[in-house]
């Protein structure tokens, strides 16, 4: 018990600092409101006391009433306290009430703006972060553990100060008893507050040490329900493979959680018979005092209720304190969450962005994932002409969509450079980069939003207009299966919302209208037509040049229809080029470029 106590310690010492971090967060997003309804707390304290001293003055004088045999009349001077008894009564349901309420308007606020943090600290780090099975548990405790915690802390604080202000007083009853009635009260809650703190600690641990765990049966619940699954689920009988890695995992959770349960239950149980044992020792010892006539009646009442409410009082404020000190160690999780610092910055004093003129350049760039031992390039240069379409084809692994990733600095190289016209992107404006880049990913976001801001997004800080939006949708011929939906551009699409469904072609089409949306010198389009009919694939290519007229466009494909729309092809194999060429220089080379064609070509025409 010494040893965790001791580690109670340590840890809350460790914590502390988080306390006015998060006092600071819930004053920043409560304003006046917490005011008010540190207020209604005061009363709240106050009033039980009140009620102690009017139960003494009613007890007594009803006794002495009885005692000399008078009616309704003697009773006439205790109407007042009668009536501030009733008050009181009142007083305590109504703030009772109103603190409910402020309570519940404050932690609404608390809990939108530490969501607002957690959101804008989740858009500011890195790619990097997700590639870090780390980074999600620590996401995880920050949304699911701690985004309530600063209104838990609030309110728990409040509870302990309610509680301290009705202690206080109560003590100072209980003092004109004796001073050993006091110190009695104290040492027979002592055992809780150990409980508090033994279970508090070992719930802590368990958390962290489970939250893998925790968002496996997440995932395995998604699987199980969500749309994107449903079709292999049933395809290939995955159920109840998924049910029983849900069930076996949540069984032993609930297994380990209702241990800690139980034992803490059994800890509290038995520190609450201690506590009932010293009441019922000092109500003893006043009702020997009261047979001696030493107290009368009303000082009986109020020495029961003063014990009584102080006990009570003392295992609130215990019991606050100790959900004050499991929140502190959840709130480390949130507090660190938003402590973490992007990688990926903008320079003190970036450079004005040359505009691509000439060429974008990779020098000797060696790049890896996080956690992979071998290097996605190692080495590598390229030279991406401006005003050109450059394609990159191989197979998949080859390093293709890590250029984009770099391009867009989503990562920075290892090793080496990687120039826009000369200048090095990481002595550029971050925001300003991108805003010169506009890319169709190889998985492109499915919003379930209109057709309208599903162009939109692509351009959404310039406001584009309807007749951008149709003009974007006619350049990625996605202009057709729009207005073959009931409301048009307004339409809501996907099934969360109840809006229409679009095949994969045309859901690709109108990723591909948001990417031209923006009119940036730079457009990036990974396998643009991998989701299209041969049919839309033609009508869509014999466009492609004349969209892209005068920008710069880089091309990854497998499709070597899709490649001959470039003036220069590189062929990509382990993270290097292995050949480059126009379509035609590199059949005549007879590589690797002709050998995949011949067997494409082969295939389409079997």
């Amino acid at each position: 018990m010494k040893k965790q106590i001791l580690d109670a310690t340590r840890r809350l010492r460790q914590q502390l600092p988080y306390l006015p971090q998060a006092f600071k967060l819930v004053k920043t997003a409560a304003g006046g409101l917490a005011v008010v309804w540190a207020v209604l707390l005061l009363v709240q304290g106050l009033l039980p006391v009140a009620a102690v001293y009017l139960t003494r003055t009613l007890v007594n004088g009803i006794a002495a009433i009885i005692g000399a045999g008078g009616g309704w009349e003697a009773m006439r001077p205790l109407l007042p306290s009668g009536v501030g008894m009733a008050l009181v009564l009142i007083g305590m349901e109504v703030f009772q009430s109103a603190g409910r309420w402020a309570g519940t308007a404050q932690a609404e606020r608390v809990q939108d703006h530490v969501q607002a943090l957690i959101h804008q600290q989740a858009m500011r780090l890195d790619l990097s972060f997700y590639d870090d099975p780390g980074y999600y548990d620590q996401l995880h405790r920050a949304r699911i553990d701690a985004i309530s915690r600063p209104a838990a802390l609030l309110e728990n604080a409040g509870t302990l100060l309610q509680s301290f202000i009705t202690l206080a007083a109560m003590g100072g009853v209980l003092l004109t008893f004796g001073i050993w009635i006091p110190l009695l009260l104290a040492i027979s809650t002592m055992p809780a507050l150990l409980v508090v703190l033994r279970h508090t600690i070992r719930f802590h641990r368990w958390r962290l040490h489970n939250t893998t765990a925790i968002r496996q049966t997440s995932y395995y619940d998604l699987m199980l329900t969500q749309r994107e699954a449903a079709a292999e689920m049933r395809l290939f009988g995955l159920g109840p493979h998924f049910r029983a890695l849900f069930k076996g995992l949540r069984e032993r959770l609930r297994r380990e959680r209702v241990q800690l349960a139980r034992s803490e239950a059994v800890s509290q149980a038995a520190a609450a018979l201690i506590g009932l044992g010293s009441m019922g020792g000092a109500l003893a010892w006043m009702g020997l005092q009261a047979l001696k006539g030493a107290a009368r009646l009303g000082d009986l009442a109020l020495f029961y209720q003063a014990f009584f409410q102080g006990q009570r009082m003392l295992r609130s404020l215990l019991g606050s304190a100790g959900e004050i000190y499991r929140n502190i160690m959840f709130l480390e999780n949130l507090f660190e969450f938003l402590a973490l610092e992007p990688k990926i910055s903008s320079p003190v004093r970036p450079l004005p962005h040359p505009g691509l003129q000439k060429e974008i350049e990779f020098q000797n760039v060696t790049f890896r994932y996080s956690g992979m031992t071998r290097a996605a390039l190692e080495g590598f240069s390229l030279r991406i002409p401006a005003g050109k379409i450059t394609a990159l084809v191989g197979e998949n692994g080859a390093g293709k969509t890590t250029l984009i990733k770099l391009i867009c600095r989503f990562y920075d190289p290892e090793k080496g450079r990687l120039l826009i016209d000369g200048t090095d992107i990481r002595d550029l404006s971050l925001p300003k980069l991108r805003q010169r880049i506009t890319v169709l990913f190889q998985d492109p976001v499915r919003y379930h939003d209109t057709v309208f801001n599903n162009i939109a997004f692509g351009d959404l800080a310039n406001s584009p207009g309807m007749e951008q939006i149709e003009a974007a949708a006619r350049a990625a011929g996605a202009d057709a299966p729009v207005l073959r939906l009931p409301d048009n551009y307004e339409a809501v699409l996907g099934k969360w919302f109840g809006g229409a469904e679009l095949s994969g072609g045309e859901w690709q089409r109108l990723a591909l209208a948001r990417a031209f949306l923006r009119n940036a010198e730079l457009i990036i389009l990974d396998e643009p037509t991998s989701a299209m009919d041969s049919w839309a694939e033609a009508d869509w290519l014999q466009r492609f040049r004349q969209l892209v007229a005068g920008r710069t466009a880089l091309i990854i494909t497998h499709r070597f229809t899709t490649a001959l729309q470039a003036d220069i092809i590189h062929v990509m194999d382990s993270g290097r080029i292995i050949e480059s060429g126009s379509h035609e220089e590199l059949l005549a080379a007879r590589g690797r470029y002709e050998e995949s064609w011949t067997r494409q070509m082969r295939g389409k025409r079997d």
